[in-house]
């Protein structure tokens, strides 16, 4: 079984790009901004929530985009250690959410201390709903595999479970940088590292 959810490109890439960012914090650690940012555009396009984007939806540019993470920055500012814990997302983004008048969008978070089976079942249920999920990865111990992935945020806007493999994989298809990369869900969520991350699941009330 496959579901990719309906997602945008600006400039002829998947989603934002973090790069584009001039700020040069942003551009470093600006990863929890543009997950929002992209959020509010796939919830505008997607369920007409038009205060989350305060510009064209429909007719998306680099510039509008970068001059939106700036509007963002202050609720998901880059910090020493980046916003490295999931209630961080959760309590700035919910700010902004106040503040544009969309308190239905509703988020929890599920720990990645939890298993795999359950964080597969958790995004399974949200893709089938179309609604996209942020992930935050910490640290992992296949650096050289994940490294674009490595004290990260990034959304997942699709699965494949692949149950005639041998091995019955559970591929995620993931937005960041501008580009779509689908990975191995076992495999990204099994990191044998202490800090784990986990996800955010968005509801609407």
């Amino acid at each position: 079984m496959k579901k990719e959810l309906s997602y945008f490109t600006i400039n002829d890439e998947f989603g934002g790009n973090q790069d584009w960012f001039t700020n040069v914090v942003m551009h470093i650690g600006g990863c929890a901004a543009a997950t929002a940012c992209d959020s509010c555009i796939y919830f505008a396009r997607q369920f007409k929530m038009e205060k989350l984007y305060p510009f064209d939806a429909w007719n998306l540019t680099k510039l509008e985009y970068v001059a939106f993470s700036q509007k963002m920055k202050p609720y998901l500012r880059p910090r020493i250690h980046g916003v490295n814990k999931l209630w961080m997302f959760t309590e700035g983004f919910g700010k902004y959410l106040h503040d544009v008048g969309v308190p239905f969008l509703k988020m929890e978070e599920f720990s990645g201390e939890r298993s795999f089976e359950e964080a597969r079942e958790f995004i399974r249920e949200k893709i089938d709903q179309d609604i996209p999920v942020p992930y935050l990865m910490l640290n992992h111990k296949n650096r050289k595999e994940f490294e674009d992935f490595i004290w990260h945020w990034f959304l997942a806007v699709g699965y494949e479970e692949q149950e005639s493999a041998a091995d019955g994989r559970f591929l995620i298809r993931t937005a960041t940088y501008g580009e779509e990369t689908w990975l191995d869900l076992e495999k990204l969520w099994d990191t044998k590292e202490g800090q784990r991350g986990g996800l955010i699941g968005y509801k609407i009330a």
